[in-house]
């Protein structure tokens, strides 16, 4: 797993902008295990956390986040009504990410719930859930449902940040430097 694509996939989550992100990365490689317990050790003392929520022969799911962004998050009563309606264990974020994983492996279709891991407004999560095809009033990194002008400045921010890390990293900056 190189560094730019952790900045290319994650940089808004690597600058604190954002609770999680989400990427796939293709496989055979057999330094996942190790790529992950290494990124573990030097992002934990940020506050970082990456974990595969499911592993394929061809891909593998990878969730990188920052559990006290999470509990915060999870502790919205619209996230916990919508969680509540899947099955999750909700009385810790920790629970809730081994019960994403075992939903993201088992589902036969994939868990939109996720929305919540990644920072989405729970009000939009739930909109796409429950009417994926139509009522939304803007898309970018997710489909909004409500507040189309604050989720706009939202995206414009994590495309600065992306940017702005994806130049960083090019001029020599390494990975721990940063992540904030």
């Amino acid at each position: 797993m190189s560094d730019y694509q952790l900045v290319r996939y994650c940089a808004p989550t690597l600058a604190g902008i954002k609770t999680g992100s989400l990427f796939t990365m293709h496989l055979p490689s057999d330094d996942l295990r190790q790529d992950i317990t290494a990124l573990n050790r030097s992002m934990r003392k940020k506050g970082i956390r990456i974990i595969p929520l499911k592993v394929c022969e061809t891909y593998a799911l990878i969730y990188l986040y920052r559990p006290e962004m999470l509990d915060r998050d999870l502790r919205d009563p619209k996230a916990k009504c919508i969680l509540e309606r899947f099955g999750y264990q909700i009385n810790s974020s920790d629970r809730c990410v081994v019960d994403l994983a075992r939903r993201v492996k088992s589902s036969p279709v994939f868990p939109h719930e996720i929305g919540l891991f990644l920072g989405y407004p729970p009000t939009d999560v739930d909109g796409f859930i429950n009417n994926p095809n139509e009522g939304f009033c803007a898309v970018g990194y997710w489909k909004v449902y409500s507040d189309a002008e604050g989720a706009l400045r939202i995206f414009d921010r994590y495309k600065k940040c992306t940017e702005e890390y994806g130049r960083m990293l090019r001029s020599g900056r390494t990975l721990e430097q940063l992540v904030v």
